[in-house]
């Protein structure tokens, strides 16, 4: 059960890398054509499909450490703290359409991002660690490697990738003073933004 639980990980963590990658390309193409009909429609999708890697992610690690009995080196604990509160932030925005959740939430996935990239460093790179962790779980121990390269942090960084990628479109959907380009260039978000002035016109 555990192996299979642990290859169904690794296979969404390829899953993500390459949906966060092929996003994340997306915004850099003018008009952001690849996403750009799916996300700029409908961005609460999108803050959906972030609140689910949260969740997912977060389950995972639960099952790790209480359901295997892994115990969290003190970088895993870091990540965990960077990406718990996603599970609330981003399902009571999603609750709420609340389109600005990506100001709350992208500071927290960029700090995960980091952490997990550090902690993916040290494993490969030990004699990097500049941070004490405890000998009963040290930050640099693999507990399994899955296609070779897939551990814990790499897991947990697939998705903080994901989450970003996914926020970034978000962020780039929502019109008005945080998009004046979509508001300049999209005639619905301008007629959306649009507040009609109750003072006298000059001519």
């Amino acid at each position: 059960m555990t192996a299979i639980v642990v290859q169904s990980l690794g296979f969404l963590t390829l899953v993500a890398l390459a949906a966060a990658v092929v996003m994340g390309f997306s915004l850099a193409l003018p008009g952001r054509y690849l996403t750009q009909r799916l996300v700029d429609a409908t961005p609460m999708v999108a803050v959906g499909w972030a609140w689910l890697v949260a969740a997912l992610a977060t389950a995972g690690s639960l099952y790790l450490s209480d359901g295997v009995g892994l115990e969290p080196c003190k970088l895993c604990w870091l990540q965990r703290i960077a990406m718990y509160p996603l599970v609330i932030v981003l399902g009571v925005a999603w609750l709420r359409r609340d389109r600005q959740v990506w100001k709350t939430a992208v500071p927290l996935a960029s700090i995960g991002a980091l952490i997990s990239a550090y902690h993916v460093l040290i494993q490969w790179r030990p004699a990097l660690e500049v941070t004490e962790c405890s000998a009963s779980a040290p930050c640099s121990l693999r507990y399994f490697l899955v296609y070779g390269f897939v551990s814990i942090p790499v897991m947990a960084g697939a998705a903080f990738l994901l989450i970003l990628a996914l926020l970034a479109h978000v962020a780039g959907a929502v019109p008005g003073p945080e998009n004046p380009v979509r508001a300049s260039v999209d005639p619905q978000a301008a007629e959306d933004d649009f507040i009609p002035s109750t003072g006298p016109i000059n001519p």
